[in-house]
């Protein structure tokens, strides 16, 4: 059985009446890629600041490594990479400048500095002054001296933002090596759905600060059925019929009729019935939805006074 390197239990946080984090009970497997997904203002930077020991939960417990965060707080983090928002920078020092810094107070090596730039694609700006980097430059700095260490977890929170498309790209192909390449579980959030699930082999969703779904993607999809959009020639006798014959027909709307089905399989079945009972089908599309539109379905009811 994989372990879980992070885990909470009934992890919450109030602000005065105001509860952001409700009862988490996350699980992150070792060597996942663990999407953690909300809308702004679901309690997303509030859970990972608890998890890094930024702010102390109101209740509930932390454990990382099978260790208490509350016990052992300095030998676990030193064990974690973490982005969460802006990255604090030296805008007078170079990137590397910068790196460095940290690389003397985390006690890690020179070629560290190296390959991380390497894996950010910072290169190229090493030498220039941080003050004079672009927004998403920032960004892959920040990234750069969560992973100098290359440390066991990667907690991420929202580490697209202000990144153009090539740079979104290259953050999520940074990501995607991490368990394989480097070893590294990562723990990223965002509140873009379509973006995590080409990355992502686990995923929580929070609304409202409650954990409203955990798990891997494939079991997100296997809760929400496909459909069969047919276009025929008699919508509301077809739609009788297949009543009749034990489908579940949720409407019908110029000469389309929309059936809920499992796969490929139904489609056929359904067509090869009303073909043979003696309908006319001119059409058939197999409609599957996308993890995005499940997580749009989700999280439909807004979070009120929720915080990020």
């Amino acid at each position: 059985m994989t372990a879980n390197l992070v885990e909470t239990e009934e992890l919450t946080r109030r602000f005065g009446r105001l509860v952001a984090v409700d009862g988490l009970n996350l699980r992150v497997p070792q060597g996942s890629i663990y999407g953690f997904l909300g809308p702004n203002g679901a309690g997303k930077t509030t859970t990972i600041r608890m998890l890094l020991g930024l702010i102390k939960p109101t209740a509930g417990r932390v454990q990382l490594f099978g260790t208490s965060l509350q016990k052992n707080a300095t030998a676990v983090l030193a064990q974690i990479g973490s982005l969460v928002e802006t990255p604090a920078i030296y805008p007078h020092l170079t990137g590397r400048e910068n790196l460095e810094v940290i690389r003397r107070l985390r006690g890690g090596t020179r070629a560290q500095i190296g390959h991380a730039l390497w894996v950010v694609g910072l290169e190229e700006a090493a030498n220039r002054r941080a003050g004079t980097y672009s927004l998403g430059m920032i960004q892959r700095l920040g990234l750069a001296i969560a992973v100098m260490a290359l440390p066991p977890l990667l907690i991420l929170d929202e580490p697209t933002n202000g990144l153009d498309p090539a740079g979104i790209h290259e953050v999520r192909e940074l990501i995607r090596r991490m368990p394989g390449e480097y070893g590294v579980t990562v723990l990223v959030s965002s509140h873009l759905l379509g973006e995590v699930e080409q990355i992502a082999t686990q995923i929580g969703i929070i609304q409202a600060g409650r954990l409203i779904f955990q798990g891997t993607p494939d079991e997100l999809r296997g809760r929400y059925q496909d459909h069969v959009t047919l276009k025929v020639d008699r919508p509301e006798a077809v739609q009788q019929a297949l009543r009749q014959a034990g489908w579940q027909v949720e409407h019908n709307n110029n000469h389309t009729v929309r059936v809920v089905a499992n796969g490929e399989s139904d489609a056929a079945l359904l067509i090869s019935q009303l073909v043979g009972a003696g309908y006319g089908v001119y059409g058939a599309n197999l409609e599957q939805p996308s993890l995005e539109e499940i997580f749009l379905q989700l999280t439909a009811t807004p979070a009120a006074g929720g915080v990020r």
